[in-house]
C-alpha cells in the first residue's frame, strides 16, 4: 500500500473540510445569497468525498475483499472490512449522493441540505480520517 499517498489524501481531506468549515456563514440565508461562497462550498465538498472514496478504494484493493460497483458501496465495504462503523458509513453513502448532485447536476442544490451537511456532518469526514488513521497505524506494528 501507498502509505504516503494515502496520507496526503487524508491532508487534503483535513483542508477540504477546514475550508468548509471556515466559509460556512452563520445562516442559511446568507449562503442562498452568496454564491462565491455557494462555489466554494459545494467545490471543497464534492472534493471531500472524492478523496474519501479514493482512500476507501485505495484500503479496498490491498485486501481480498470484491471491489465495489459504485462509489457508495466502498464505504460499506470499509464497514465490512471494520475500518469504519456502519452509521459512518451509511452517512459517507449518502454523501456521495450529493457529490452526485453536483457533479452531474442530476437536480437543482438545496442550500438548506448544503447548510446542514456544513453545520452538522462535516465531523463525519473527520471521523473517517481518523479511523483511516487508526487502521494504518494498526497495519505498522
Amino acid at each position: 500500500m501507498d502509505r504516503d499517498l494515502v496520507e496526503t489524501k487524508l491532508e487534503s481531506l483535513r483542508r477540504c473540510v477546514e475550508r468548509i468549515a471556515g466559509k460556512t456563514p452563520s445562516s442559511v440565508d446568507q449562503l442562498v445569497r452568496d454564491t462565491d461562497v455557494q462555489d466554494i462550498i459545494a467545490l471543497n465538498l464534492q472534493r471531500a468525498v472524492q478523496i474519501s472514496v479514493d482512500v476507501a478504494a485505495h484500503l479496498i484493493a490491498e485486501t481480498e475483499a470484491t471491489p465495489p460497483s459504485t462509489m457508495a458501496e466502498n464505504f460499506e465495504v470499509l464497514q465490512k472490512l471494520q475500518i469504519i462503523d456502519p452509521v459512518l458509513a451509511q452517512r459517507l453513502a449518502k454523501a456521495v449522493g450529493f457529490r452526485n448532485i453536483a457533479v452531474h447536476s442530476y437536480q437543482a442544490i438545496n442550500w438548506n441540505i448544503v447548510y446542514q451537511i456544513c453545520r452538522h456532518h462535516l465531523e463525519d469526514f473527520r471521523q473517517f480520517a481518523k479511523a483511516v488513521d487508526h487502521h494504518l497505524r494498526g497495519k505498522s506494528t
